[in-house]
């Protein structure tokens, strides 16, 4: 199978996308975190903030702060117990099932990335870490100063020695292949955004400078943390710091090559601990990561283009200012309900705040975007109803506006609803369906296959930012891929703007889940 063919089923056909006769064997799951061994352990400060107060004046973090921020970012932070029926049959037949969350959601509950830290703080050794949330602990993978390497790494786009560290989100391909099967692919690179979109967001609560790397040498990163790609690779990387710093995107003049870099360092090869005891092969996940691997320092912005105007009735939204809310409370309340949508009035005002603040939350320094534009390059379609002065129908939001577009009016939460592949979710109780749409095309001619990828991230990155919007206004949401591309796209019309849609998010208010819950925090 080609590799276009494989992404234009994996979007609108999954089935054609993966192994037929797929059995999860989930007695030989994988676990949700990685487990090194036999390598010098630093525990990390459970003494967690209750709140979030950016500081006036940025300081360079210690150890102590590292690990609030990480505990924030991808940290276990609650235990859930769910007691369900095993089977429809007269005789009550019930099981529990007990997950641990983070304030980051996972498809399935999987959590397939992994964090690595590269640290230079005052109380810690120089050098690449693995941030273990199970332990809430970092371990030392290589110690020495690597600014030269990853600056190199970057293609010199970034002032390294002036970041007090760099963050590596990664992905380990079996932790969610194992259910998804092909499919996940997909799932990665969004589950990756929904995580990138946490951490800037944690970062700009502890007055903390970041920008994302899409583009790296990807063999060169790999070396440095010591892992396979054919296990794992990394999908972004973030400097962090709290001095001035260059933020470039410009490419260097000099031609910098991921063999010759790797060539520099000693190779490494911890042990390491995921549970399953067989692995299946995913060839095409290995393939499509290949080929969207950059090899020299020959990255590039996206070309600018004449996007396609959305035409229809315009509805404005009051003006509203960014919300504020307390950080840690709206992540820990944050709900994505199943059959737990109750369907409520929800207010304009309400409607103009989530919108607005899951747009303006969202720009970011990146590498893609000539001279920082912040190009969007996703945007927000939605079925409304039962919106206090809104009538019902399907629209486009004009961000730079602050305005509703009509595309298609009417009640359209039967039609939605059948295009759900799964039972999961009752769209009849569901007043806000957003659809995160972007472009067909991924951007394949600036960026090849990886802007597929970069594509993804951003939606997820966007998805994250609505959440919060969500949950600080009393709502819950539940991202889904479970639904009818084809049926929404025609449902906006997005075949004339050569756009898609890229993941569907009910909103609205909601009932509490019977469950047991409870905190991991001191």
């Amino acid at each position: 199978m080609i590799l276009d063919e494989f992404l234009h089923n994996l979007h609108f056909d999954a089935d054609k996308a993966s192994v037929p006769n797929w059995e999860v064997d989930w007695l030989d799951g994988p676990l949700a975190y990685k487990l090194y061994y036999d390598l010098p352990e630093i525990p990390l400060s459970l003494d967690i903030p209750l709140t979030l107060e950016s500081p006036v004046t940025p300081d360079k973090p210690d150890l102590r702060k590292i690990g609030h921020l990480l505990w924030y970012v991808y940290g276990m932070t609650q235990f859930n117990q769910t007691v369900f029926k095993m089977d429809s049959s007269t005789e009550s037949k019930l099981d529990v099932m007990q997950s641990y969350r983070r304030f980051a959601p996972s498809g399935g509950g999987l959590y397939p990335n992994e964090l690595y830290v590269y640290l230079k703080i005052d109380d810690l050794p120089e050098g690449i870490y693995h941030f273990d949330p199970s332990h809430h602990r970092l371990v030392l993978l290589r110690e020495g100063n690597f600014d030269d390497y990853l600056s190199r790494s970057l293609g010199y786009r970034c002032d390294v020695t002036s970041c007090f560290g760099t963050v590596f989100i990664s992905t380990m391909f079996w932790k969610n292949f194992f259910k998804y099967n092909n499919f996940a692919y997909r799932l990665q690179g969004l589950d990756t955004g929904v995580l990138m979109g946490q951490l800037l967001e944690v970062a700009k609560r502890f007055g903390i400078a970041s920008g994302v790397y899409y583009q790296y040498l990807d063999r060169a990163i790999n070396h440095l943390l010591g892992i396979e790609d054919q296990e794992e690779s990394v999908y972004a990387v973030i400097p962090l710091s709290v001095e001035p710093t260059i933020w470039s995107g410009n490419r260097h003049g000099v031609n910098v090559l991921a063999a010759e870099m790797v060539r520099e360092l000693t190779p490494i090869n911890h042990k390491h601990y995921v549970k399953s005891k067989r692995i299946k092969e995913f060839p095409m996940l290995l393939k499509m990561n290949e080929a969207s691997m950059l090899d020299s320092a020959a990255f590039r912005w996206i070309e600018e283009k004449d996007n396609r105007t959305v035409e229809g009735k315009v509805v404005p939204l009051p003006l509203v200012k960014r919300l504020s809310y307390d950080f840690k409370s709206t992540c820990q309340k944050r709900m994505s309900p199943d059959m737990d949508f109750i369907l409520g009035k929800v207010s304009l005002n309400q409607l103009a705040h989530l919108l607005n603040e899951g747009t303006a939350s969202f720009y970011y320094r990146n590498d893609v975007d000539g001279r920082y534009q912040n190009e969007t390059r996703v945007s927000i379609f939605a079925c409304l109803y039962n919106i206090e002065g809104i009538p019902n129908g399907a629209y486009f939001y004009d961000n730079s506006a602050h305005a509703l577009r009509l595309v298609n009016p009417g009640d359209h939460r039967l039609i939605l609803q059948s295009g759900m592949s799964l039972g999961n979710v009752n769209l009849l109780q569901v007043p806000i369906t957003i659809h995160v749409v972007g472009d067909k095309d991924y951007e394949k001619d600036s960026l090849g296959y990886r802007g597929y990828r970069i594509q993804q991230m951003e939606a997820g990155m966007l998805v994250q930012k609505l959440l919060l919007a969500a949950s600080a206004l009393d709502m819950g949401g539940h991202p889904l891929l479970g639904f009818d591309v084809n049926l929404s796209d025609q449902l906006y019309n997005l075949g004339s703007l050569e756009k898609t849609s890229l993941i569907q998010i009910p909103i609205g208010p909601y009932r509490q889940r019977p469950w047991l819950m409870g905190r991991l925090h001191t």
